[in-house]
């Protein structure tokens, strides 16, 4: 039986300690293996059980150029480590060798925030800052306070081909993508983070790797083709020999919190990850890390995107579940989309507006074992006692954004005011928030799809594949070149737009939500038993009520594009703390709705959201 992997000491790669350094790998397919160390000095590696290769007094430093020599059957080949820390000079050349443990943290104090007082910012570390780096990551880290974040959601980082990318075509999962500025730097930032109060998610992929730098198959049986998936032959978490490849993502995920320090990672696409073991590949990632947590005593979280609305995800290790600690809502992104007017095309035409949104916003799940005309099938299971702590919810993120042809933000589709509508909705509800790069602003730039691989044939077939995506939508025009580095360039922020009124206000209403969000206990409470949802079907409104002990809060929402008179039944006076349309948000209401009833024939504005507090207890 294969050693159970350690905790708090990596099993794998490249380890220094002293004049006792240490590698270990595991190749399968190799008869022999090499450590050859910057091209002059080759030591050999020992054979292990079940395919593992290691060699102790390793004559390497920090900062060594290093290349593994695989003897197989098909002669010599080199190849860089697939555990390897650090890609300095790209994923086809050379490894460099790191110390993971040289950087000091000075984060002792932090103990992380529990998962339910989570704000949500996701970031592509390349197009967030000017610099496209860790460092100019840090330099906005400011701007993220005043905003009222105390979470980042960091893209993928695992070493890519070229210095432009998503990061979901990772080939090397323990390298920290150089062009950012490497591990040292990303340790520094998650650093920088936790002495500000701010946790760091990063998104990793488990699910498959990029086209282009994948060398794994030379090392052992890490796919297997007893499943199809859309980037080929599946990662192999069942298979014959997936043993080695299970410890590999274990040990991955360990390092990522251990040793950088990350609080949570979210799962890429965990539908398709294809596990028939007894023991699923995602409860066993999440034994490891409650048993890391139990010894570094704090809390440490997975979080999962997950399109089958199957509940078994989110359910603990004791009751046969997967023990995700929470995932993406994307039923809740779709309804509060198609209630904001987006065409009902492609994946929105299973949604039905308003309906859905008020449903989404009781149970998370729009879709609990109903038939979805998209899929042809009856899909999703019921979320029964689930808390709203177990679903991340928003109105834009990378994949709703950047997988439109052109990759417009809600401002662009949708306008100023309807976008205000759509933030309130998403900090008013009572799950996890989460914001999208920019949005706070009303950032105008679109966030696009890039890559730079090095391939012709490559780029050629990423140009149709992208072009292809966009029939169901009936997309008119052409979908801008992938490769090219003006789609990347347009895709950055543009922080000099903060310094104009209309998007100063923007952030204002963003930074007065948030505020709100985190002072009131109805809000912070993330419990479905204390909401209460009407709809106004033909107004296309919604009302939301939330309360915790003596508190009550409601929020009215008017998605038309007219004025319209409410019916309410509320007793005792309200105080209005939130008015979007207010001249205070770029709007043009001077209202202040300050001790106000609210009952029959209330107006409210065009696409506009209000928030009220009881003013009499």
């Amino acid at each position: 039986m294969i050693k159970k992997i350690d905790v708090l000491n990596r099993g794998l790669g490249l380890k220094f300690s002293g004049i006792n350094n240490r590698i270990d790998i595991w190749a399968l397919k190799a008869k022999n293996v090499h450590l050859k160390i910057n091209n002059n000095q080759t030591v050999k590696l020992k054979s292990a059980e079940y395919g593992y290769w290691s060699a102790i007094n390793i004559p390497i430093s920090i900062a060594d150029e290093y290349i593994l020599q695989l003897e197989t059957e098909q002669g010599i080949i080199e190849r860089p480590d697939p555990v390897s820390l650090r890609q300095a000079k790209g994923v086809h050349q050379e490894s460099t060798a790191f110390d993971v443990d040289a950087f000091k943290f000075s984060d002792e104090s932090w103990k992380g925030i529990p998962l339910a007082d989570y704000i949500i910012y996701e970031l592509h570390i390349g197009t967030f800052s000017p610099d496209g780096t860790f460092l100019g990551a840090i330099n906005k880290l400011d701007h993220l306070l005043e905003l009222g974040i105390n979470a980042v959601e960091v893209m993928p980082l695992s070493s890519f081909p070229g210095e432009r990318n998503w990061g979901y075509d990772g080939v090397f999962p323990f390298a920290v993508q150089e062009s950012y500025g490497g591990p040292t730097e990303f340790q520094h930032f998650i650093n920088e983070c936790h002495n500000r109060g701010i946790a760091v998610i990063l998104d990793v992929v488990y699910n498959h790797f990029g086209p282009e730098g994948n060398y794994l198959p030379d090392f052992g049986n890490y796919f297997t083709a007893k499943y199809k998936t859309p980037w080929g032959e599946a990662l192999n978490f069942d298979d014959a020999y997936c043993d080695g490849v299970r410890n590999y993502f274990i040990e991955n995920v360990l390092m990522w919190m251990r040793d950088f320090h990350v609080d949570a990672l979210r799962l890429d696409a965990v539908h398709a990850i294809n596990d028939f073991s007894a023991t699923h590949i995602l409860a066993e990632i999440k034994a490891y890390v409650a048993e890391l947590s139990s010894v570094m005593q704090r809390e440490y979280h997975l979080i999962a995107e997950c399109d089958l609305n199957d509940v078994k995800y989110l359910e603990s290790l004791s009751e046969n579940g997967y023990g995700m600690d929470a995932q993406w809502a994307d039923d809740f992104h779709h309804a509060l989309r198609v209630t904001a007017g987006e065409p009902r095309l492609g994946y929105y035409k299973d949604f039905n507006g308003i309906t859905d949104l008020a449903k989404s916003y009781k149970q998370a799940f729009v879709y609990d074992g109903n038939y979805s005309a998209v899929r042809r099938k009856c899909y999703g299971s019921k979320p029964i006692d689930l808390a709203g702590n177990k679903f991340i919810v928003c109105s834009q993120n990378h994949d709703q954004v950047g997988n439109r042809m052109l990759g417009e933000r809600s401002l662009q589709l949708y306008g100023f005011e309807m976008s205000k509508v759509l933030a309130t909705a998403v900090l008013f509800s009572p799950f996890v928030p989460m914001l999208f790069m920019g949005e706070e602003w009303g950032e105008t730039n679109p966030f696009q799809y890039f890559v730079s691989h090095g391939s012709e044939e490559l780029i050629e077939a990423v140009r149709k594949g992208r072009a292809n995506e966009f029939e169901s939508f009936n997309s008119n025009g052409e979908a801008p070149d992938p490769q090219s580095e003006k789609t990347f360039l347009n895709s950055k922020l543009q922080w000099e737009l903060l310094a104009e009124d209309r998007h100063q206000k923007m952030f204002s209403f963003y930074k007065d939500l948030i505020a709100l969000r985190r002072l009131h206990p109805a809000l912070r409470a993330l419990d479905l038993a204390n909401l209460d949802v009407k709809v106004f079907e033909l107004e296309n409104v919604l009302l939301i009520r939330r309360w915790q002990e003596d508190e009550q809060l409601i929020c009215l929402i008017n998605f038309s594009r007219k004025s319209q008179n409410i019916d309410l039944n509320f007793s005792g006076n309200w105080n209005c703390l939130i008015n979007s349309s207010s001249v205070a948000y770029f709007g043009n209401d001077r209202s202040e709705h300050r001790e106000i009833p609210l009952n029959k024939n209330f107006n409210i504005l065009p696409q506009s959201a209000l928030i009220f507090e009881h003013a009499s207890i």
